[in-house]
């Protein structure tokens, strides 16, 4: 799930990413444009019934990500903006930020 939040001024975008905890055995993290697919840089954390996390992203952007579950299965985010196939024969989630 995503949540989508601007900052007054609407310079940046407060976006928490959430999967639920019946998803994950022992952590979730996120990889995408945002931080070079690098998914040790933003692991989740967990909640009551799910696992979060907020990123402060740029507006009038898109990115791609996936979610890395427990180090072995890449997951999309079921609400993506879009979906776009990748190198891989998959496809990634995509995260549209307006204005």
């Amino acid at each position: 799930m995503l949540l989508k939040k601007f900052t007054p001024k609407r310079t940046v975008c407060k976006v928490t990413f959430t999967m639920p905890v019946e998803a994950v055995k022992k952590q979730v993290a996120i990889a995408g444009d945002f931080n070079d697919w690098n998914p040790a840089e933003h692991v989740l954390e967990k909640k009551k019934d799910s696992y979060q996390i907020e990123l402060r992203l740029k507006p009038e952007q898109t990115y791609r990500f996936k979610y890395l579950i427990d180090n072995e299965l890449w997951e999309n985010d079921y609400a993506a903006d879009e979906y776009i196939p990748n190198e891989f024969g998959t496809e990634d989630s995509v995260l549209i930020i307006g204005n």
